[in-house]
């Protein structure tokens, strides 16, 4: 159970985020419906997801199956079920645990993941909202398919059964202006769009550049530091 003055901390802390991210929506003549705030609540424990979700944030994201399993169930054993998004990279030996709880996937890479990704999700009686992440720069190794590839893996997600292909994601790889990289975002959207007209989500920007991806059109951003603080305060 967290207590009140963390509580309080998360309380402002949303509400500053939010109002940061209606002020980047305005500033891009843009309406702050048109942005999703994924709160990333990695490396923090499970009161402070319980009390986001207790404070209204209806999307939660987390990058590491260990750590997000665990903390769904334990939310969900409270009667909390927000919105799990897995933004992390995935092997597809975590797919079947990580097709038990999330709703949305952000790392969708490469046609292997997709089809045990799919499989999982149907024999769970599930289906998952599926995003392509594209590696911007052609460094898979650090999760991502490479621009070239994105319309077959697209098609692949497109055909899969209990998956619904709902976009793209990528993180700017170091040593990009992050407007560039946002930029190619965009154009990898309209590839994806080709394949499936519905699949219009962007998710992109982070602490650091998330403004920039609201004005190159993001529909999604993952935020963690704005709206947990940072990890060493909890000490």
């Amino acid at each position: 159970m967290t207590t009140q003055p963390r509580r309080d901390q998360l309380r402002d802390n949303l509400n500053r985020t939010r109002e940061a991210i209606a002020a980047a929506c305005s500033d891009a003549g843009r309406s702050p419906d048109s942005v999703r705030l994924i709160a990333v609540t990695k490396t923090f424990p499970a009161a402070d997801a319980a009390a986001l979700v207790e404070l209204g944030q209806a999307d939660l994201g987390e990058n590491r199956d260990q750590e997000a399993a665990p903390k769904a169930a334990a939310l969900a054993a409270a009667g909390l079920h927000p919105v799990w998004h897995f933004v992390g990279q995935l092997q597809r030996n975590k797919a079947k645990s990580v097709a038990a709880y999330a709703d949305w996937v952000h790392s969708v890479d490469r046609a292997p993941l997709a089809t045990a990704l799919g499989n999982a999700a149907s024999a769970h009686g599930r289906s998952l909202n599926a995003l392509i992440q594209v590696s911007l720069d052609g460094d898979t190794a650090r999760g991502g398919t490479p621009v070239a590839d994105l319309a077959a893996l697209a098609e692949t997600i497109a055909a899969a059964p209990a998956l619904t292909l709902k976009g793209v994601m990528a993180v700017a790889p170091l040593g990009w202006e992050p407007a560039e990289a946002f930029a190619l975002l965009a154009r990898c959207s309209e590839t994806v769009q080709r394949v499936d007209p519905g699949a219009t989500e962007i998710s992109a920007g982070m602490s650091g550049d998330y403004r920039t991806a609201i004005f190159a059109g993001a529909t999604m951003v993952r935020l963690g530091r704005n709206v947990l603080g940072e990890r060493e305060s909890m000490a």
